[in-house]
């Protein structure tokens, strides 16, 4: 005892960051296991999760409401829509590339697959988000869409064709949405901004 306590004195960070590595592989072991046996289903959590922070993100750390303003209802039907929309459509999307879009080599697999996502399923993403956003809060799509289609597919063109080619060249299959979905913190904060009309 008093060897772990003079050896936790001199070098504190190493017990306490022993802890949290064990609690980190912890759940990398039980969300791989659930990934591994549930896939669409942890996908869709992990996106309604996500989804749902990054209005948080939006309301309290971009347009700083407080608490007793936040728009609870706002960040439900963010989270309602990654999780119900978004995980499935994209875990399922990646799923397709990965077993249709096969060109001759490995670099032209890649463009083609980035094309794809920004040709095909990233504007029916925005088109789908903000008709469902807009059909929730009780609006009118078409004047949504209107508004927000394009500058919301403009700054999509900006930061998501860089992402998913590392995303599409260095990581496995079934582990995409996550990594979307962790870059989407920044992201549905813009998009809920987007739909907000901010």
């Amino acid at each position: 005892m008093l060897r772990w306590y003079v050896n936790y004195i001199s070098n504190p960070i190493s017990g306490a960051s022993r802890s949290h590595t064990h609690i980190l592989t912890i759940f990398h072991h039980r969300y791989q296991a659930t990934l591994a046996k549930r896939p669409l289903l942890t996908q869709s959590i992990g996106s309604a999760l996500l989804f749902g922070t990054g209005d948080i993100l939006a309301q309290q750390a971009v347009d700083q409401v407080g608490l007793e303003n936040h728009n609870y209802a706002r960040t439900g039907r963010m989270a309602l829509y990654g999780g119900a929309i978004f995980g499935p459509a994209a875990t399922t999307w990646y799923k397709f590339l990965q077993r249709n879009v096969v060109m001759s080599t490995p670099g032209r697999t890649l463009v083609a697959r980035v094309g794809a996502d920004q040709l095909i399923f990233a504007p029916t993403h925005m088109f789908a988000f903000l008709s469902s956003m807009s059909i929730l809060e009780g609006n009118d799509p078409l004047e949504k869409l209107r508004s927000s289609y394009w500058t919301g597919y403009k700054a999509n063109l900006m930061i998501w064709p860089w992402v998913q080619a590392v995303n599409f060249r260095f990581v496995p299959l079934e582990h995409r949405v996550l990594v979307v979905n962790t870059v989407s913190l920044g992201w549905n904060c813009l998009l809920s901004l987007i739909n907000s009309g901010k």
